[in-house]
């Protein structure tokens, strides 16, 4: 038995093919997601030949000197521009084994099967393949957030999809096979004039309500919500919003990874160790 989506593919589809035309516009976090993973790259000593970039948007991840890249987006404009392949994140059609490299900036929290996903991300990585991915997740939007809950009188509904904190998403790589996980976040606070602001930026970075059964807002809705929206604004009338950048690091399983130390290999006891230490217990 499949669970259900929660995300409308088709409509992820089509929305990711309309924002093509002015995604420069809005595309501020993906920017600093792939500075990030650009920066956590640079910090790896190994010369990667064969990379994915899943979710590639409009292609701005640079590969390394002498890299083949491949680009795979959900949206077929998108992936057409990139000279890429079209394919959803959890439906990969590329072989096991075949990049030693998988980037992803921006796409894995409107995946259906986040944990198939990652999953098919390890398999087509080659033994001591890097995974490297960055989305928006943990507390982002809390003034959004609120400003929708306070609009919502008769009919409270769910607005703006779920976000994976640290720990889940630290458990999620290991659940799909990768070894030495690690996941770090880094905020980023945009000032908006107004709610309008900030819902036109979700919608031209794509990350507008995809959930299935979705409903518009009401005018009276978005009235309250954009009143509340402000009333949370600072004293120069702008209202700041928080964006919650997770980076995750995983590798593909290889027998030449360190391993962790067996359970009771240390040569000290914890006794022992704390004697050392004057006023121990």
């Amino acid at each position: 038995m499949t669970s259900p989506e929660i995300f409308d593919r088709a409509a992820r589809r089509r929305r990711r093919d309309r924002i093509v035309p002015r995604y420069a516009e809005h595309a501020f976090l993906r920017e600093a997601m792939v500075e990030g993973l650009a920066e956590r790259l640079d910090s790896v000593s190994r010369r990667f030949t064969d990379i994915l970039d899943l979710g590639c948007f409009d292609a701005t991840f640079a590969s390394p000197t002498g890299a083949r890249i491949a680009r795979c987006d959900a949206g077929s404009l998108f992936a057409r521009a990139a000279g890429g392949v079209q394919a959803d994140e959890d439906r990969l059609p590329f072989a096991d084994g075949a990049f030693d490299l998988v980037v992803s900036a921006g796409v894995l929290d409107q995946v259906n099967d986040l944990p198939g996903a990652l999953t098919l991300i390890q398999r087509v990585l080659r033994p001591d393949g890097l995974f490297l991915g960055a989305f928006v997740g943990g507390t982002s939007l809390p003034k959004l957030r609120a400003a929708l809950r306070s609009a919502q009188i008769d009919r409270p509904t769910a607005r703006l999809h779920p976000a994976i904190d640290l720990v889940s998403a630290g458990d999620l790589l290991g659940r799909a096979g990768l070894t030495l996980p690690v996941a770090d976040v880094e905020t980023l606070s945009v000032r908006y004039a107004s709610i309008d602001g900030l819902l036109a930026d979700m919608r031209g970075m794509g990350a507008s309500n995809l959930l299935t059964g979705r409903t518009p807002l009401t005018r009276g809705e978005l009235a309250r919500a954009a009143d509340a929206f402000s009333a949370a604004a600072d004293p120069d009338g702008r209202t700041t919003e928080r964006f919650d950048l997770i980076f995750v690091t995983a590798w593909s399983p290889s027998p030449d990874q360190p391993k962790p130390a067996a359970r009771g290999s240390g040569r000290i006891s914890l006794a022992d160790a704390l004697g050392r230490f004057p006023g121990a217990a």
